[in-house]
């Protein structure tokens, strides 16, 4: 742990992060798309570490020797729906069996006990859930030791407490096939919520074993640098909610100065994590995941004509490894894709854009230094949420009233 954790704050630093990566320590570590224009891809750089990265969506320089580096190279992606007639299906999750868990925006959190063929085995609604804007049932995470606890978490936009606020709820479902719902705490409440804009709100569990949150600034200028909100913010807790030893003053969140979170990803090779977060008119960024400020901070009013990473303002703050430049893509869901059936791509980052409408592809080395290797998976609409599952990888995508759909992802090889 002291390989990372700074001695003096006693939180995580920039260097001691990825320095912890590098000795491989046993302790490691939204209908969003509200980004103006349509932004364009690049063409990427190739399938290698330590290029630069693209900006504005237009490919980055090509580094040397691939991030997985055997298998073959992919060349194209087999695309292919598996769940249809969805409502703005969000994330994606699995249980232990293989049960599929799939949340819908406008209030479902589905429970596919009998296949992805059959209709849910179980279906939990809230009664106190709200679907306004970007807001309503959103991020999705399995507990690794479901099979002992049954817990499930879900973050959604609440009226239990009477003014909304968004919020993480531990479910706790019937092991193994989460066939019926035994049981809801709310683990962590009061994130802001104003129209349902910039609600976050994407649960992952970390190599450290707690659970880490990417939230939104709730188009609220104050939130993103307000130490007392929980909007604007990367949350790292336990499964009660409590705060994770060695987050800053030990609140709950481990870094501020965010717009609007929408991707948590962790790399299991290294335990390398990434955030994937909103820009304005300007600059989506990928973001490393440490204790840190990254310098958005809005005001007067809710003024986004200020610079995402404000190094002006905040001379430490933390710039971006990767930075789209203008136009956005929009980003959301992130997720390391990891195993020889994918080649070349072994352990690199793809990211689901909104408003651009593909999924782009980053390869980054164990320094968080970035190369883009541009768009993949286009003419399916917005996407949502990319996911590893037990058989590769799923996409979300963002179609409203029955338009929503799953899809699976095989990658192509050529030797």
């Amino acid at each position: 742990m002291s390989n990372y954790y700074s001695g003096e704050t006693g939180h995580l630093t920039m260097r001691g992060f990825i320095l912890a990566f590098i000795a491989t320590a046993a302790f490691s570590l939204a209908g969003c798309g509200d980004s103006n224009d349509t932004g364009t891809g690049g063409t990427g750089g190739s399938a290698g570490t330590g290029g630069t990265a693209g900006s504005g969506g237009t490919g980055g320089s090509a580094g040397t020797g691939g991030v997985g580096g055997i298998g073959g190279v992919v060349s194209d992606l087999e695309v292919s729906p598996v769940l249809q007639g969805l409502a703005n299906p969000w994330d994606i999750a699995w249980l232990p069996n293989g049960t599929v868990l799939v949340t819908e925006r406008p209030g479902r959190l589905n429970v596919y006990g009998d296949g992805l063929d059959q209709p849910p085995t179980l279906v939990v609604e809230p009664d106190d859930l709200i679907a306004s804007g970007e807001g309503g049932m959103l991020g999705l995470e399995v507990d690794p030791s479901f099979d002992s606890n049954g817990y499930v978490f879900v973050c959604f936009c609440s009226t239990a407490s009477g003014p909304p606020d968004v919020r993480v709820v531990r479910y706790t479902l019937s092991t193994p096939d989460g066939d019926s719902e035994e049981g809801r705490t709310d683990i962590v409440t009061g994130m802001p919520y104003s129209t349902g804009r910039h609600s976050g709100c994407r649960p992952r569990f970390g190599p450290d074993g707690y659970l880490w949150v990417g939230t939104g600034d709730a188009a609220i200028g104050t939130t993103p640098q307000d130490d007392d909100s929980l909007g604007g913010k990367v949350l790292r807790v336990d499964r009660d909610g409590y705060a994770a030893p060695g987050n800053p003053g030990g609140r709950r969140w481990l870094s501020k100065g965010h717009r609007n979170v929408q991707g948590i990803a962790f790399r299991a090779s290294d335990d390398l994590g990434v955030s994937a977060e909103h820009g304005p008119g300007v600059d989506d960024e990928v973001n490393l995941l440490v204790a840190e400020n990254f310098g958005w901070d809005p005001v007067p009013g809710y003024n986004e004509s200020v610079p995402m990473t404000d190094t002006v303002k905040f001379p430490d703050a933390i710039e971006a490894i990767v930075s789209t430049g203008s136009p956005t893509l929009a980003y959301s869901g992130a997720e390391f894709v990891e195993g020889a059936s994918w080649g070349d791509w072994n352990g690199a980052l793809v990211v689901a854009t909104l408003k651009a409408q593909h999924l782009h592809l980053y390869f980054i080395d164990e320094e968080g230094n970035a190369t883009d290797g541009g768009r993949w998976i286009e003419g399916r609409g917005r996407l949502r949420s990319p996911r590893m599952g037990p058989d590769g990888l799923y996409v979300t995508t963002d179609g409203s009233a029955g338009s929503g759909e799953v899809l699976r992802v095989t990658p192509i090889l050529t030797p």
